[in-house]
């Protein structure tokens, strides 16, 4: 997608003088290879321990495992594709066609994924604490299964046009990796900006919306003792996705009408650059932030992970004593339709 690490943007020499965009260069230079560097090791280690727990311990026998395991996964493409970035951004593009094409589409297809799972986890507590009696049937292994191939699905099809034209050349003495669109490439570039938004925000954004107003009201009704450790876990994941990703998808609004050339002001359009370079870093850092949102903060992943250091107290000896343990007996989801239920959906969903 044009509006996706499309660092020509940062780099652009076509436009007249006096709007040069050097200094914008500069700072990316200078910021976002280390930045990306960071978000690589942290969100690469952080979901490689997610998905371990997962198989180790939890075995992925419930529809939240499942979409945990797929977030977990999609953070890992998104991961994968950003030292190849960190090096484009700090010299340029060097790769070649080939992996310009896979690595843009890898990238696109992580970034559309994690978003579109984590809306799937906000349809999966609503369902588990709104709707505790019918979640028994509803929230199975088979249609956490079928649900998540239809995001992947989704992803993969929304993806394809940086795949089909992306390409690597050079101009001005500078290798670049983009998109070169067929005919009008502006009338693209704003499609392209228009998709992330609906795709990327709003539909994700209005249904995680939907989804915890309702949860809110229902804990407010029921007496339950994990009310208030559910109401904030559910404010920390709205809070945490506005504040990453809100800012971005203003400024790739902002961007389009640029392209449109409602905005023509060349201060404008430099300090948007900036914007833009800042709020996708901020972006990026939310896949790092994953695994503390869904994990950290529940009781059972501390316990998994103490557990899982205990049986692995010798990596070098490439973890000889790691069996796999039984699954607990708590895990075994319950089958009474009493409060107990409710209790126990909450403290899944959390």
């Amino acid at each position: 997608m044009e509006t996706t690490l499309d660092y020509s943007n940062y780099y652009s020499f076509d436009l007249p003088s006096p709007c040069s965009k050097g200094g914008v260069r500069d700072f990316g230079k200078l910021f976002l290879p280390p930045l990306y560097s960071l978000v690589f090791l942290f969100g690469l280690l952080g979901n490689l321990m997610v998905v371990l727990v997962l198989l180790k311990y939890k075995r992925l026998k419930s529809m939240t495992d499942v979409y945990l395991f797929n977030l977990a996964i999609s953070d890992l493409l998104f991961v994968f594709s950003l030292p190849f970035w960190a090096y484009y951004v700090a010299d340029q593009w060097v790769f070649g066609t080939a992996l310009c094409k896979i690595i843009s589409y890898v990238y696109l297809v992580g970034f559309y994924s994690g978003i579109f799972f984590i809306m799937l986890m906000s349809v999966d507590r609503y369902l588990a604490i709104v709707h505790a009696i019918f979640a028994l049937r509803a929230r199975t292994l088979t249609y956490g299964v079928i649900t998540s191939l239809v995001i992947w699905s989704v992803a993969i099809f929304a993806s394809l046009p940086v795949l089909l034209f992306s390409t690597s050349y050079t101009e001005n003495n500078n290798t670049y990796c983009k998109e070169k669109y067929p005919g009008n490439s502006t009338t693209w570039k704003v499609l392209s900006s228009l998709e992330i938004n609906i795709l990327g925000l709003l539909i994700p954004l209005g249904i995680m919306f939907f989804c915890y107003t309702k949860i809110i009201k229902t804990l407010q009704r029921c007496k339950n003792d994990k009310k208030n450790k559910a109401v904030k876990m559910i404010f920390a994941v709205m809070v945490v996705f506005l504040v990453f990703w809100i800012p971005y998808n203003i400024v790739l609004f902002l961007e389009s009408l640029v392209e449109l050339e409602i905005f023509q002001d060349c201060t404008f359009s430099m300090e948007l650059d900036y914007a833009l370079q800042a709020t996708e870093a901020l972006a990026f850092v939310h896949c790092c932030l994953n695994p503390v949102i869904y994990f950290f903060l529940g009781e059972k992943f501390r316990k998994y992970i103490k557990q899982l250091f205990k049986t692995c107290r010798r990596p070098l000896r490439f973890c000889k004593y790691c069996s796999f343990p039984q699954v607990y007996a708590s895990e075994t989801p319950s089958s009474s339709h009493t409060q107990s239920t409710m209790d126990h959906e909450i403290h899944d969903a959390l």
